[in-house]
């Protein structure tokens, strides 16, 4: 069985070392890069199934890397960085980030998020398109489409249309929805998803669609027409 490429992208030459080093002994094929241009490079050179990203980098920033990335790419992210304010991973997470590890670090948990990002992003179990009115999710191509219209989705965004679409016209709480779309991130809060919610409604209105993801408030969100 072919192993995962893991791209690991930190301009600290030794906290890059360690990362390769505890990935490559869980059997990874770790490519590494020391800066946003060169892991550009890689991208084209390597195709990662995963990408471990620093934030703070000279020139392309890890943000502005992602955000670059995210034109052409859905490759899950891990963003690897030291900022740990709220306000930092939703900024993370807006840029296209899928998950966000703060430094310090305990390799064993860097190695569950690197397998929880892969698994996501892996074929679902079953190939059965989920429908509710015009929205189609295709868990083959991972994509979504509101009529003739398709669309591409990352993993996160992903996982929580799904969960979505498998209960219809049921109100699920906030928990629920953190408990399993987020179920590999324990420290993440509720603002997490009002952030991915509003990705998935920006994809799903663009061409002025009718909302289908309603929030109730003070519980958490609906799909009904």
């Amino acid at each position: 069985m072919k192993s995962a490429t893991v791209l690991a992208v930190d301009d600290d030459a030794k906290l890059l070392e360690m990362v390769r080093r505890i990935l490559a002994l869980e059997g990874f094929r770790v490519v590494t890069a020391s800066h946003g241009a060169q892991a550009l490079d890689r991208m084209r050179d390597d195709a990662p199934d995963l990408i471990v990203l620093d934030w703070l980098m000279p020139g392309l920033d890890g943000v502005r890397l992602i955000e670059s990335l995210r034109q052409f790419n859905q490759t899950p992210v891990l963003m690897l960085t030291a900022r740990h304010a709220v306000q930092d991973r939703v900024q993370a997470l807006q840029a296209g980030a899928d998950d966000y590890l703060v430094k310090p670090f305990a390799p064993e948990e860097l190695v569950a998020r690197v397998r929880a990002l892969l698994r996501r992003a892996a074929p679902g179990r079953s190939n059965r398109p989920l429908t509710f009115a015009d929205l189609v999710l295709d868990p083959v191509t991972r994509e979504a489409s509101r009529g003739p219209r398709r669309f591409s989705l990352t993993p996160r965004e992903f996982d929580l249309l799904c969960f979505l679409l498998t209960f219809p016209r049921q109100v699920l709480a906030r928990e629920q929805i953190l408990e399993h779309v987020w179920r590999d991130n324990l420290d993440v809060d509720d603002t997490v998803i009002e952030v991915y919610v509003g990705y998935l409604r920006a994809k799903m209105e663009t061409a002025g669609e009718s909302r289908l993801i309603h929030t109730v408030r003070g519980v958490g969100y609906i799909l009904r027409e």
